[in-house]
């Protein structure tokens, strides 16, 4: 590298590097920092492991006890909120008389009950290995949603104006055929 001398405007002596020279130096040498964070990083992998073993023990909290063990950071959010009060649980009960307790925030409309019940679905059946694929337009077109005698039909219309409460039952109904 060449190192010139030079006099500033103000009289004082300076050194300045060529730039050229610099930066190719730069490309020729690695530094001692990206030579350590190469030694030090993990493969895949082995980060995820270690990210499920703490996982793991973070849902044995007495909080978050009740969620499997493959979480993911929407139920860890959902059961945080539904602690703090800004979230209720809606069971909506099957045909089959399975009862599926779905996490919604306390102003939700119809379709956010609706979008929810979609993602429980496609959770268990990933936890499960069930079918890999739902048609939800066949499936909205089929069966309805029934609180108390009453069809939630309107999608924009909030759980709330319906009088739906956190733990409130709502059936999930085959559609009559209209002859």
């Amino acid at each position: 590298m060449e190192v010139e001398e030079s006099l500033s405007t103000g009289g004082e002596r300076g050194i300045v590097l060529q730039d050229e020279e610099v930066k190719k130096e730069k490309d020729e040498e690695p530094t001692a920092d990206t030579e350590e964070e190469d030694e030090d990083a993990l493969p895949h992998s082995e980060i995820l492991d270690i990210f499920e073993e703490g996982l793991a023990r973070l849902v044995q909290d007495p909080l978050l006890c009740d969620l499997p063990i493959q979480v993911t950071l929407e139920e860890v959010n959902s059961q945080i909120a539904l602690e703090y009060g800004q979230a209720m649980t809606v069971k909506v009960l099957k045909a089959d008389g399975e009862i599926m307790p779905i996490v919604v925030v306390q102003n939700a409309t119809v379709l956010d009950l609706k979008k929810a019940i979609c993602r429980f679905m496609e959770l268990k059946q990933q936890r499960e290995g069930g079918v890999k694929h739902i048609g939800w337009r066949y499936v909205w077109r089929t069966y309805h949603l029934i609180f108390q005698g009453e069809k939630l039909e309107d999608d924009t219309m909030r759980l709330k104006d319906y009088g739906i409460r956190n733990r409130d039952e709502v059936t999930f109904m085959k559609r009559l055929r209209k002859k």
